[in-house]
């Protein structure tokens, strides 16, 4: 008798352990689709959602004996890149600014890339994240929408060259800091709804995907962002080539419309090959001081995030102290100047290697959501590639967050489809 109660109590603890570990494992998921809504809507609130996020990943872990950390394929360089970043702070000429700069931004990147590595594990937590991202983008592009309707006057602002384009007086930017950026954004979101629709063989669920695809290349074209629109034109036609010819076909159609129906998009675009406008020739001026800036200082740059602060020692065109440039306008050059070629080694091993593998992991044995969402989160890092030739795309903290979260996401629930088929077979034999 004595035996049967204490079984009968141990049952009781292992049941109520249970429920504790599920309660902490939703507590943490449930931070992360917030912090996935929020990105693109709200910076704070994506950002106090990671903040809680990450202390109830540490309760857990605490808390929960049966849990573990998990290594991730790319943990290796994110580390590298971390302390070689840090390690910078003290070549900058500022380094209380570079230190603030670096916990603020680097600690997004790395407790968002922490939280959702540790925390996914199947495909319906997947799907739960992706729907809340999904639904992030749609009120961002309604917004953009919205902003075009009803005018958004940019004739004072800098991000139109007012003599070389007197007649573009609008270009959107959303919830965003500015079009440049939301077209950043909206490269990743085409990249992704992209990989739905030409992975979807039900015809009724692609004509959906098809209307989505419409109204993301629609918003993008109203930002007027050269390098977003030929990164993500690139990046499909590209698919279409390697692919399915029929995809480049619908490519060229729905460009071709889009430049049919806006006269203003099709001169914008043709500018980089007709005419140099202030903004290019600034552009080249700039990559020129940037290479200047790696030569002279290779081993660990020129601080984390203080270009602004060197870039007027190698300022040959501008030639005024009162203009501050921020970036290089090249992902590339930007982080080569400012954490030295090692760390931005470290940064493209990691950006990469999780595209190669995005790439390879969509074509594995795992189910047909996880593929599709591989290959979406292969493209969209494609249109980051691209697109950074021409911009510092990551420079925003809401892009950099977003591609950090995208690529844990990726490695987290890699096989994931695969383990739950197993797990129903064994269940039905």
């Amino acid at each position: 008798m004595a035996e049967t109660e204490t079984d009968t109590l141990s049952v009781i603890e292992q049941k109520k352990l249970q429920s504790r570990q599920r309660s902490m494992e939703n507590q943490c998921y449930f931070a992360l689709r917030a912090e996935a809504f929020f990105i693109a809507l709200s910076p704070q609130l994506a950002g106090i959602a990671l903040a809680l996020g990450v202390l109830l990943w540490i309760r857990r872990w605490i808390c929960d004996p049966e849990f573990h950390f998990r290594r991730l394929p790319y943990d290796v360089p994110v580390f590298l890149f971390i302390l070689i970043g840090a390690a910078s702070i003290a070549v900058s000429p500022n380094p209380a600014f570079s230190f603030y700069n670096y916990y603020v931004l680097v600690g997004a990147y790395a407790f968002t890339y922490f939280l959702a590595g540790q925390t996914l594990r199947t495909e319906e937590q997947l799907r739960g994240v992706v729907k809340m991202l999904a639904w992030s983008a749609a009120l961002s592009v309604i917004y953009g929408f919205y902003q075009f309707a009803f005018g958004i006057e940019t004739a004072d602002m800098k991000w139109v060259d007012g003599d070389a384009f007197p007649e573009l007086k609008k270009r959107v930017f959303s919830t965003w800091e500015n079009p440049n950026i939301f077209a950043g954004y909206l490269g990743e979101v085409f990249a992704m709804v992209f990989a739905f629709f030409v992975s979807e063989e039900e015809k009724s669920k692609r004509w959906r995907y098809g209307g989505v695809l419409f109204a993301v290349a629609a918003c993008l074209a109203m930002t007027y962002a050269r390098g977003a629109c030929f990164a993500v034109a690139l990046m499909a036609a590209g698919y279409g080539i390697v692919k399915d010819r029929r995809i480049l076909l619908g490519c060229v159609v729905l460009g071709g419309l889009l430049l049919l129906v806006d006269p203003m998009l099709a001169e914008r675009l043709a500018s980089v090959f007709t005419k140099v406008d202030t903004s290019s020739e600034m552009r080249l001026a700039i990559w020129e001081s940037s290479a200047a800036m790696i030569l002279d200082h290779p081993l660990l740059g020129i601080g984390w995030g203080a270009y602004r602060m060197v870039y007027h020692e190698y300022d040959f065109y501008i030639n005024d102290v009162s203009v501050d440039i921020y970036h290089a306008h090249n992902m590339y050059l930007n982080y080569a100047a400012e954490i030295g070629v090692i760390g931005a080694a470290a940064y493209f091993w990691f950006f990469f290697g999780t595209m190669i593998s995005a790439f390879l992991a969509s074509r594995s044995e795992t189910s047909a959501f996880v593929r599709r969402f591989e290959l979406g989160s292969a493209l969209a890092l494609v249109t980051v590639a691209l697109g950074g030739l021409t911009d510092d795309v990551v420079f925003n903290i809401p892009t950099s967050m977003l591609l950090w979260l995208g690529c844990a996401i990726s490695m987290a629930v890699r096989g994931a489809g695969t383990e739950e088929k197993s797990e129903t077979l064994q269940t039905q034999e």
